[in-house]
């Protein structure tokens, strides 16, 4: 057996148990948008462009775990505008990811999504919640060396992001056969993002030397202070994402944005949601 097809089996082994990482959590409602849809309570929200694609139907291979539909994350619950644990990309960066899936395949690794597009209602969220400076639960993990006053001005937050134009993706790699990410557990004990990695929060990722959403500036990809095997990964990484289009943003080793872009001046607000992509 040739290692692709073991990577293709190996993936498909733990497939059904992946998808179950995260739930679904409840939408929030009111939006502006291009074409419309209407929800159960009577409330029209917007859908996608037609540009606009379900990741997992043009690279169904690749390894979904969407963090803001849960409460693991910066924030502590679950994020405006995520009603279903799906990736959304527009069609070319989507088709790259797949491209680039095939590369890691062929080594015996799949891609790992955490997040893809982003409602602008969840970046509102996102500033709510960092303006109110008494709300800091998950900060043991995520920012526990970031005064929360000095998210603006050190680039953590901001009232606008690339993932709301649609071909921007946070995402990491898996080595195969893939383990499940054990489950968070609202108010367990939490540890520094940059701890080692058999002490912090562990998911199934190779280790990049930080966690994902990691406010800390060893998450900068070219971090002197990340070497060895930790730095040969965000390198691969890295490396097997330009191969296919995508630019890192340095702050982030985890955050890729394919150019061109399809919008590069629209902020999209339709949710996260099958019925946002399907039946335009």
């Amino acid at each position: 057996m040739t290692r692709l097809a073991s990577a293709l089996r190996a993936l498909a082994a733990t497939a059904a148990t992946l998808l179950a990482v995260t739930a679904a959590a409840p939408g929030a409602a009111g939006a502006t948008g291009t074409s419309a849809t209407s929800t159960g309570s009577g409330v029209s929200e917007p859908k996608a462009p037609d540009e606009f694609v379900a990741l997992r139907t043009v690279a169904p291979t690749i390894i979904q775990e969407i963090r803001y539909v849960t409460s693991h994350n910066f924030v502590g619950e679950p994020v405006d505008g995520y009603e279903q644990p799906l990736c959304i990309l527009t069609r070319p960066a989507a088709r790259a990811l797949q491209r680039a899936q095939w590369k890691l395949l062929r080594q015996g690794y799949s891609l790992k999504v955490y997040d893809c597009y982003r409602p602008q209602r969840a970046v509102d969220h996102f500033v709510r919640w960092a303006k109110d400076l008494q709300d800091e639960r998950m900060k043991p993990e995520f920012y526990p060396q970031v005064d929360k006053s000095r998210l603006f001005a050190d680039g953590y937050i901001a009232e606008k992001s690339g993932h709301s134009r649609g071909s921007t993706v946070d995402l990491t790699i898996v080595k195969l056969p893939a383990k499940p990410t054990r489950p968070y557990l609202p108010g367990e004990k939490l540890v520094p993002c940059y701890a080692p990695q058999g002490e912090r929060f562990r998911d199934n990722s190779v280790d990049m030397g930080t966690g994902y959403d990691c406010f800390d500036t060893l998450s900068h990809t070219d971090d002197p202070r990340i070497q060895g095997e930790r730095r040969a990964n965000r390198q691969l990484l890295k490396s097997t994402l330009a191969d296919v289009g995508f630019t890192n943003l340095p702050e982030e080793w985890w955050h890729f944005t394919h150019k061109p872009e399809l919008f590069p001046d629209t902020y999209f607000d339709f949710p996260v949601s099958w019925r946002s992509v399907v039946g335009r």
